[in-house]
């Protein structure tokens, strides 16, 4: 059998199976702050080519191993690695093949096949809050089936005495609780789906996700013109003889279930078609010719119909939220992405209910910086390549988003790019004070305008719609569960390096800590920081920072 190799990596490596494991940089310490969830990689290869392979289990030896868990690193199939001609020099690859991104967990007694292709392990510490401060020495043994050591490997970790502090920044990834239906093959709003929804809710919490798109109708988002998304419509619409009535049990399930599980925010469902605010979402009540559809595709949005319908539900809903003692943490929205050349009908709509809101939040995603220049738009989500204009104007409480379309020179989490080029956004989230995030595909499971379910095991790019990495973040897991990817927990990492600099910032001033990010050089959004001495090196200085002010 030949030698098997064994080395330690920082998580911002991607491990191709193609890739040799004595070409990746090692790393063999690091630090962290206590409540801190730190990862980084351990991979096996043959030193050369074999074709067998060998079956080994994996130990961990560590005075911390409680704190300590592992999940093997799964390549997925990726046909769309990135946009048709886009290559910004910042790709890994641009060609179809397995990539790796999915997290599973680790088989009975860590039982690992090791073969000439590079195999990797995620390994996570998280730390609690009464961690004990200082150097701990982590220990990885592989050994074969008679108990035989075959290689092994050391890791230290610094656990600085120092808590990492609560999130500020308001992040939203949307939750499509559609899709969660289809793959399980489960009613919506059944026992099984709430209990599904829960899970799923529980992992996005755990990745720092705080705010929740709560589909008080069926969010008209990624819907053929003409065509409808199944129905997830947590408020119960009755009409009789002309006049409306509400019922709010299923949204005050929802609500309370998300405070549970540590939910923060909640992001009303949009009030209007995508792209412009032409028509009303589809929904649904109850009326003398049984249950059916009563707006939709059909309803002009500036109709009185539809504005004498929003006049009546949107105070009792406003009571609702106030009653469940969430209505000051909702924001509302009236339609995703309008253009410029929409910016009349934009501003029809939303005029037509600005007054019933009550002064609550407005926001959308949007570039068009006439919007916001207008008056149109008070509160912009910003797409992360049109960012300078706003930043310029000095737009407080500023949002930013991405999606596909945003493919050069700027931040993402493509498969098929660096996992620095996403996890360095916790550096211009701290440069720029930015209080929300949003990325519209936590687990989007259907082809382009929701035309069809597609599996995502088989299907990464929505039928050949967007880039692999940008529909969604998780898997499905058998029982219901989510799994984890590499994309999910770069997003998750800058969201802790944002509240390491918040910390170090309250030591030592935000003009200290911009000296340590921008040390070799200034960064913005088009200049983002994306290679780990500008990622991992800028945060181990930050984490000495602290250290010392203790």
């Amino acid at each position: 059998m030949p030698e098997i190799l064994m080395k330690t990596m920082a998580m911002t490596e991607k491990c191709f199976p193609d890739e040799r494991l004595e070409d990746k940089r090692e790393c063999v310490k690091a630090s962290m702050l206590r409540g801190e969830r730190f990862s980084f990689q351990l991979g096996l290869q043959y030193a050369e080519a074999c074709p067998a392979k060998t079956v080994a289990h994996l130990y961990v030896e560590s005075g911390i191993s409680d704190d300590i868990s592992l999940q093997r690193i799964d390549y997925v199939p990726v046909r769309l690695p990135v946009n048709f001609g886009v290559d910004d020099g910042n790709y890994l690859r641009t060609a179809p093949g397995l990539y790796p991104d999915l997290l599973r967990p680790m088989t009975e007694k860590n039982r690992i096949p090791v073969t000439e292709q590079l195999t990797s392990i995620w390994v996570d510490i998280n730390a609690p809050a009464d961690a004990a401060a200082g150097a701990h020495g982590i220990r990885f043994i592989l050994r074969d089936e008679n108990e035989k050591v075959l290689c092994e490997k050391s890791f230290d970790i610094d656990i600085i005495p120092a808590e990492l502090p609560k999130q500020e920044i308001a992040v939203t990834q949307w939750l499509h609780t559609d899709c969660l239906a289809a793959y399980y093959g489960v009613e919506i709003f059944s026992e099984e789906h709430w209990a599904v929804i829960r899970r799923f809710v529980e992992t996005a919490v755990k990745n720092g996700i705080n705010m929740i798109l709560t589909p008080i109708f069926t969010p008209p988002l990624d819907t053929r013109v003409g065509g409808e998304r199944p129905t997830v419509q947590l408020i119960d619409v009755y009409r009789r003889g002309g006049k409306w009535r509400f019922g709010f049990e299923k949204l005050d399930r929802w609500v309370n279930m998300c405070l549970e599980c540590g939910v923060e925010y909640f992001e009303m469902s949009h009030l209007f078609t995508q792209w412009g605010a032409h028509h009303a979402p589809k929904i649904m009540a109850e009326t003398e010719n049984g249950y059916e559809r009563i707006f939709g595709w059909d309803t002009d949005a500036a109709g009185e119909e539809y504005r004498g319908f929003l006049s009546a539900v949107l105070p009792p809903l406003l009571d609702e939220l106030e009653s469940l003692g969430v209505a000051d943490r909702c924001v509302f929205h009236i339609s995703d992405e309008p253009g410029g050349d929409k910016l009349e009908s934009y501003l029809a709509a939303k005029n037509s209910v600005k007054d019933l809101l009550r002064g609550h939040i407005i926001m959308d995603a949007l570039s068009d910086f006439s919007f916001y220049e207008k008056g149109v738009v008070e509160h912009p989500v910003v797409s992360v390549d049109h960012m300078q204009p706003y930043i310029d104007a000095g737009v407080k409480e500023l949002w930013t988003y991405y999606c596909c379309c945003q493919d050069r020179d700027v931040p993402n989490r493509f498969l098929s790019m660096p996992t620095a080029r996403d996890r360095g956004r916790g550096q211009l989230f701290f440069k720029y004070d930015i209080a929300g995030f949003l990325q519209w595909g936590y687990n989007f499971w259907f082809t382009q305008e929701s035309c069809e379910y597609c599996d995502p095991y088989m299907c990464t790019d929505g039928g050949m719609w967007v880039p692999a990495g940008d529909a969604f973040s998780v898997y499905p897991a058998p029982g219901g569960g989510a799994y984890e990817t590499l994309h999910l927990l770069s997003f998750t990492s800058a969201l802790a390096d944002l509240r390491a600099f918040r910390l170090a910032e309250s030591l030592c001033g935000k003009d200290a800590v911009m000296a340590v990010i921008e040390e070799r050089g200034t960064v913005e959004f088009k200049n983002f920081p994306h290679g780990d001495e500008q990622v991992l090196d800028v945060r181990e200085k930050i984490n000495a920072m602290i250290a010392e002010r203790l």
